[in-house]
């Protein structure tokens, strides 16, 4: 079966596939001994890829674990006021592995764990409309009409924030746990949404991203996605086309 060469670039490793397209047209990529001008080039197994003069690395199959992330952690690789980091937490079985998106350093539950970069930027993008749900728990009182703003989409200091479906999950007193499913994901999202309204968060949990899901995880743990069970959710995403190997 045959692929376009930027996608077989990009599940090596060495960039993303848009980044691959302009190396190709840089001059920095050769196709069985050929020089490459264009991205627009399928390859197979059999074809023999060069890249600055190196042969592609071999492929790896691609895995995703589900980490349970709690508060106080950051997710970075290095943090430079030497705060604890979500990699420095991991258990030292796992190989490399870079996240999917980001958890601030308040903010506690699922985070996507890859060794596909290629992966990790499909599933982070705005474009494939991947839902990302929340538990949230806010001081103060959600009105219904704060449900039907977000339902809508709203505006904030110039920055629009695209339909969050919201619901109220349960009532403690003055506290209000409510469910948010999202599907952009900008930078703090959530905590400016509730600030916007003039509510108090407590707690931001993310309980499911796409088709994978929290669920019982306990605290700190890690858990693989079994293969089959990954190649049919990438499946259903788009990311992966029936019979393409992975």
């Amino acid at each position: 079966m045959k692929e376009r060469i930027a996608k077989i670039m990009a599940r090596a490793g060495l960039c993303s596939r848009r980044e691959a397209e302009d190396w190709i047209r840089a001059g920095r990529v050769t196709l069985n001994g050929q020089l490459l001008s264009t991205p627009a080039v399928t390859v197979s197994s059999q074809d023999h890829i060069i890249v600055d003069g190196n042969a592609l690395p071999v492929q790896e199959k691609i895995r995703v674990w589900l980490y349970h992330k709690p508060p106080h952690l950051i997710t970075t690789h290095k943090d430079p006021e030497g705060r604890p980091t979500v990699f420095q937490n991991l258990p030292e079985t796992l190989p490399r592995v870079i996240s999917v998106g980001r958890l601030d350093v308040n903010s506690e539950g699922l985070l996507l764990l890859t060794n596909s970069g290629d992966l990790a930027r499909f599933l982070e993008h705005p474009k494939t409309h991947i839902a990302r749900t929340y538990r949230v728990r806010i001081f103060g009182n959600v009105e219904e009409r704060m449900l039907k703003l977000l339902k809508k989409g709203l505006t904030i200091e110039g920055i629009s924030y695209a339909s969050i479906d919201a619901s109220v999950e349960q009532k403690q007193g003055a506290n209000q746990w409510l469910t948010l499913k999202l599907y952009e994901g900008k930078n703090r999202e959530i905590r400016r949404i509730i600030q916007y309204f003039g509510l108090s968060l407590s707690r931001l949990i993310r309980v499911g991203y796409g088709p994978f899901s929290l669920g019982t995880l306990p605290l700190e743990g890690v858990w693989e996605v079994p293969t089959k069970t990954l190649y049919n959710d990438l499946l259903t995403l788009g990311y992966l086309k029936e019979g393409e190997k992975f």
